[in-house]
């Protein structure tokens, strides 16, 4: 059956002992975007920009071809970029600029490595990851952001609890494009060709020197030729009652 109405589709995906250091269950959210009723198909792009600096590339061809994006931003690459924020900013049709974390840490609740990344570790520092981050959008200007996507984008089930309880809700995603921005061009832009209705793409904004940002180029505007519909999380409106965004 298809939803008539604007809300966001959400589910679990449990993460396997590869991901983590230690035996934390950590969870993975899946997250789509109401599917079209109409030939054209919907898809979110959503952009990590984690630290380092700015895909031009990728910012240039957004803004060139009108293609509206979710970008998740961190305080640390706030630091580093801020020309390339206050063009964000002066696209508010185009971008939406949501809470990456303070200092790009999973945003986990236990002592573990996800990637080899250190998770936050304690609620607490959680809290610091989540709030740390609102802060800097903020302080730099942004509306008060309302989704949360933390570093590698997993989660305990407690840690969502307190991110809920923080007032975010938790981006999760269902196409994965970039792998990390570790990707080649050809394979990224052909995952993000690929694009399903209802998809919520992730990529990565931050990575100029990376062959990934070139495929990412290439598969939105593949897309764009399709005549797919673009939409932001945001425009999705209400997330609906399931735990990943509620």
């Amino acid at each position: 059956m298809r939803l008539a109405s604007a809300f966001l589709i959400p589910a679990f995906l449990a993460v396997g002992a590869t991901a983590a250091s230690a035996s934390a269950k950590l969870l993975e959210p899946d997250l789509h975007v109401v599917r079209s009723d109409k030939p054209a198909i919907r898809v979110a792009l959503t952009f990590d920009a984690c630290d380092g600096r700015t895909d031009e590339r990728i910012l240039s061809a957004l803004i060139d071809n009108k293609i509206p994006a979710t970008i998740f931003i961190t305080a640390k690459w706030l630091k580093r970029n801020a020309a390339a924020f206050e063009t964000m900013r002066a696209h508010p049709d185009l971008f939406e600029l949501e809470n990456h974390g303070a200092r790009h840490v999973p945003a986990v609740d236990e002592p573990v490595k996800v990637y080899g990344i250190s998770a936050a570790g304690s609620t607490d520092a959680v809290k610091a990851e989540v709030e740390g981050g609102a802060q800097a959008l903020v302080a730099a200007g942004a509306p008060a952001p309302k989704w949360f996507r933390g570093a590698t984008a997993k989660y305990t089930a407690t840690s969502i609890e307190l991110i809920h309880k923080l007032g975010f809700k938790v981006a999760g995603y269902s196409l994965n494009a970039d792998g990390g921005s570790l990707l080649g061009a050809a394979t990224t832009g052909k995952r993000i060709a690929a694009a399903k209705d209802g998809d919520v793409v992730i990529a990565h904004i931050n990575q100029p020197t990376h062959a990934a940002g070139e495929g990412v180029v290439k598969g939105l505007l593949q897309l764009k030729s399709r005549g797919v519909t673009f939409v932001r999380l945001q425009d999705d409106n209400n997330a609906g009652s399931e735990p990943t965004t509620n």
